[in-house]
């Protein structure tokens, strides 16, 4: 199979899908990979070490797409993109249809096959290949808390760990999974009153057993969160339902009672967001401010951190990336799960139903096509 990796071309997005290792396991199983010159260069990896490892480099997106029956992605296609995408091709990235439809309109009428990173999901509910950056994004997320509560960039002058005699800020982390857990973990660190709300109750007993103790927990509802959002110095959105938009947890009401200059940051802007207020950001300009709350909504938040970011994702990746390669898209859903999981998008039909619900759109179960 021959492999495409285009150079990423979102706002400040300098990770990309392949490292030179995984450009030698590819070429070792026999297979032909094309990485578009400089692809590598914001994750630190130049065109000789992609060279080196046996990969052809070619200079233009638009010859990657040509060329390849399989694009290799890290964040799903741009308006610029849709049209070099060929009938049939596979396409392995990260989607997140259900925050666009444009974009799930535009994979449709390319009649290509969509395998979304983010709903790769083994049989115990795991979700292998979104892991990682949630875990990046969860860290980042406590950096960024404590960057932005300081006056010149837009908070309230609140320094996230306190000094011996003034109280440390308060942090409410929104959803305990891998984003909220790796958020509270760093903003725990760092000295904040770290306050986690989910709506599973075994999830928060787990959590509680291991976070230090300046981290508490709470069920997550609507009164909850009205109580505990009035007070917060900085609120980290961290919900997710698996390929789904995200549900507004915070609504624009409970955002007017929070103090003037605290700090949102919705890392599930990727999905809609679960922020009423949220509108996506980027790198290039990350902030802004509504009913005086600065909001941090960047989607591709993990780009930032991009060389580790890179290898983290690759890490996970790439098993599945060379069983697509080597058993072809249909056999390798068939005979595995967890990939099938990820098939959003095919010949012009939805096979996730959150993403079909989304929109309205007509869903058609995987074993129905292929029973």
């Amino acid at each position: 199979m021959i492999i495409g990796v285009p150079k990423e071309i979102k706002d400040n997005e300098n990770r990309v899908a392949i490292t030179p290792a995984g450009v030698r396991s590819f070429v070792e199983e026999g297979h032909h990979i094309l990485v578009q010159k400089s692809a590598g260069i914001g994750s630190g990896i130049t065109d000789h070490e992609y060279n080196d490892s046996g990969a052809s480099i070619i200079a233009t997106s638009k010859e990657i797409f040509q060329q390849s029956d399989m694009i290799l992605k890290v964040k799903e296609p741009m308006p610029d993109e849709y049209q070099l995408i060929k009938i049939g091709q596979i396409v392995f990235t990260y989607f997140h249809f259900a925050a666009s439809r444009e974009l799930t309109q535009a994979m449709l009428d390319r009649n290509c096959i969509c395998i979304a990173y983010e709903t790769v999901e083994t049989e115990d509910g795991g979700l292998p290949l979104l892991a990682p950056m949630s875990e990046v994004a969860g860290k980042m997320a406590g950096h960024i808390a404590a960057y932005y509560l300081a006056l010149p960039y837009g908070g309230r002058g609140v320094l996230l760990g306190g000094v011996p005699g003034v109280k440390p800020a308060k942090v409410l982390v929104i959803g305990g999974g891998t984003v909220g857990t790796n958020a509270a973990k760093v903003s725990a660190g760092i000295g904040a009153n770290v306050m986690i709300m989910d709506v599973n109750l075994n999830r928060l007993k787990y959590l509680d057993d291991i976070m230090p103790k300046n981290v508490c927990f709470l069920l997550s509802n609507r009164h909850n969160i009205e109580e505990e959002i009035k007070d917060a110095d900085a609120v980290i959105g961290a919900v997710l339902i698996p390929g789904a938009t995200a549900p507004k947890l915070v609504s624009e009401e409970m955002i007017k009672m929070m103090p003037k200059n605290s700090v949102i940051i919705d890392v599930a802007i990727d999905q809609g967001g679960c922020i009423e207020t949220s509108r996506p950001t980027s790198h290039h300009n990350p902030t802004f401010k509504k009913h005086d709350v600065l909001h941090y909504c960047v989607t591709n938040m993990p780009g930032a951190f991009s060389r580790t970011s890179t290898f983290a994702l690759t890490n996970a990746t790439l098993p599945y990336a060379l069983e697509i390669a080597n058993k072809g898209y249909q056999k390798a859903i068939i005979s595995n799960p967890a990939i099938a999981k990820g098939l959003n998008v095919i010949n012009g039909r939805i096979t996730y139903k959150q993403v079909a619900d989304a929109f309205n759109f007509d869903f058609y179960p995987i074993d129905e096509l292929y029973g």
